[in-house]
């Protein structure tokens, strides 16, 4: 299939089917229609013209999990072809980038909350070129933390990859040297440093629109590091090996049964200081659809540190919020990517 063959209408741009049903019932339940741009294959007339529409990209840093590595590099070319004829896109390149590098997400974050003189936080982090100068540089972090426990992530993560909990850097040093050790895809490690959360949770925020949609509790009280809400990810995650049994950040958390990890942060709302700095942020850097997740310290500090433009929502709890009456956010979507598609 060639991508120039497209006609009007609302795309989502993915790499993995299992996420798309949850959407396709709230498309239905709206009586809205929406088609799918599958980035495994197919390719770009770059002489044609994309036709008006909107389109929403849900590309992952994790695709190289599912065996579409290159997805990111397909997604750069589509949206680079629809950006050039100024087309409406939902999460762009410029989103796609921050999504594939924590580190950006990192810097991005820390700059501004200085800038705006915010009073939160993001984890101490370096990042670590392969993996020849891992051991040495985790001994000079360790040193600056107070010899505190660390964790490790991929730098371009999604469903917690590569995220373990060190006491020390003698585990940290029996983990490089052995057959366990993973190199992230792009050869980045960041080391970072553990905050211990005052409460056995984690804090999820949903933005639609760049808007504020609602707050979401998530138990770590298991310790589980793979922490994808969607559904498609809870059975691979039972076997996860990554585990702790002290809470840590690495994302929404998830695995079977995990219906009941997911509860409304209602305390946290529009009016919220952290979301409201969260909103400023996502404006800033042309971002409309994202999960944003952050810890509360055992020091009273909101530390955030993980920024998802691929969000999944946990079906459970979108279920309970529309037998209460509210709207869940995956309808809410469907309704913001509607208004997009009628300013056209």
């Amino acid at each position: 299939m060639l991508y120039d063959s497209l006609t009007q209408g609302i795309y989502i741009i993915h790499e993995n089917p299992e996420w798309i049903p949850p959407f396709k019932e709230a498309f239905d339940r709206a009586g809205v229609s929406f088609s799918e741009i599958l980035l495994t294959q197919g390719g770009i007339g770059l002489d044609s013209i994309p036709p008006n529409g909107v389109f929403w990209s849900r590309l992952s840093a994790s695709s190289h999990t599912r065996d579409n590595a290159f997805s990111k590099e397909y997604g750069r070319a589509l949206l680079a072809w629809l950006e050039s004829y100024g087309r409406c896109v939902i999460n762009g390149s410029s989103v796609l980038e921050l999504e594939v590098s924590k580190v950006k997400q990192a810097l991005l974050l820390e700059s501004f909350f200085k800038s705006q003189d915010y009073d939160f936080k993001t984890p101490k982090t370096i990042a670590v070129f392969g993996k020849e100068n891992l051991l040495d540089s985790a001994s000079s972090f360790a040193k600056k933390l107070g010899n505190k426990p660390f964790i490790t992530k991929h730098n371009q993560g999604g469903k917690g990859l590569g995220v373990r909990l060190f006491e020390n850097v003698r585990e940290f040093k029996d983990y490089v040297e052995s057959s366990d050790f993973e190199l992230p895809i792009d050869g980045i490690t960041l080391l970072q440093e553990y905050i211990e959360s005052r409460e056995a949770f984690i804090t999820r925020c949903e933005f639609i629109g760049g808007k504020f949609h609602y707050a979401v509790r998530v138990d770590t009280s298991n310790g589980a590091f793979e922490l994808c809400p969607a559904d498609a990810c809870q059975i691979d995650s039972a076997k996860s090996s990554n585990r702790t049994t002290r809470p840590t950040l690495a994302g929404a958390a998830c695995e079977v049964g995990a219906g009941d990890k997911f509860s409304l942060r209602k305390e946290v709302d529009s009016t919220s200081p952290i979301v409201r700095c969260l909103e400023q942020f996502l404006v800033l850097h042309n971002i409309a659809v994202a999960g944003i997740e952050f810890i509360e310290s055992v020091n009273g500090d909101i530390v955030v540190y993980d920024i998802n433009t691929n969000t999944n929502y946990n079906s459970t709890l979108e279920s309970k919020i529309r037998q209460s009456g509210g709207v869940a956010a995956a309808d809410r979507l469907v309704s913001f990517l509607k208004d997009q598609f009628d300013k056209q």
